[in-house]
């Protein structure tokens, strides 16, 4: 093969790769767009921010307590998938109020510190981290377990599906541990196929199981998932 063919074919793979790229920066661009977009017309961000709430996802908890009436004051709570804090905050002002409560945090990621929150970073199915939870603990049981978590979405919804319905199970699992027999669970669960197996998960342990969608929760955004023997 001589120099000039070889050159048209390196120019060729060159720009083939430079069209890939610009294809996926295009992508990016218009998701990103797409999401600066939504955060600017989103009355609960800007209310976030004005509030000093560390997330929307403060006001979809808010909601769901003042239909259940949850939270109150010197309760042992965890909280599962924590970061950034949203949720922490609302917690912590209510089972803190009158008589102190006690809280625990546990994301992948890193969260800011909280006063009254021990906040734990990890994987939950982590032996090592149930070992934290166990210690902090110290033999008690937890009055409610609650749970934010998402898979990060893929676009295949099946998939983003069956991801966050692992969570959710894994979610149960610990308050399975933890949760004192009049506790309660919140979980972050998708309407459909997956959802069956995880009902009949808590309606075996739960004498009232909800599913809800606050208004603050995004029309895109998964219900969530609430269970009791008190509620």
């Amino acid at each position: 093969m001589n120099k000039k063919k070889v050159d048209l074919q390196k120019n060729k793979f060159a720009s083939s790769r430079s069209s890939k790229q610009k294809l996926k920066k295009s992508k990016r661009t218009e998701s990103s767009k797409r999401w600066i977009s939504r955060q600017l017309n989103d009355p609960y961000v800007s209310e976030a921010q004005k509030r000093g709430y560390r997330s929307r996802s403060a006001f979809k908890l808010l909601q769901i307590n003042e239909k259940f009436n949850l939270f109150k004051s010197g309760m042992v709570i965890i909280d599962l998938g924590c970061a950034p804090g949203g949720w922490l905050q609302v917690i912590t002002d209510i089972i803190n109020k009158n008589k102190k409560g006690q809280l625990i945090g546990i994301d992948l990621l890193d969260t800011d510190i909280l006063p009254n929150v021990e906040i734990l970073k990890g994987d939950i199915n982590d032996e090592n981290i149930l070992s934290q939870i166990n210690k902090i603990l110290n033999g008690k049981k937890v009055n409610g377990v609650v749970s934010d978590m998402a898979a990060d979405t893929t676009g295949h919804r099946p998939t983003d599906h069956l991801r966050t319905t692992m969570l959710l199970e894994s979610a149960i699992d610990i308050a399975k541990d933890f949760l004192d027999e009049d506790g309660f669970f919140l979980g972050k669960c998708f309407k459909g196929g997956a959802e069956a197996s995880v009902l009949e998960t808590l309606n075996k342990s739960f004498k009232v199981v909800k599913h809800v969608k606050p208004d603050a929760s995004r029309k895109e955004s998964c219900g969530v998932i609430c269970a009791g023997n008190a509620l």
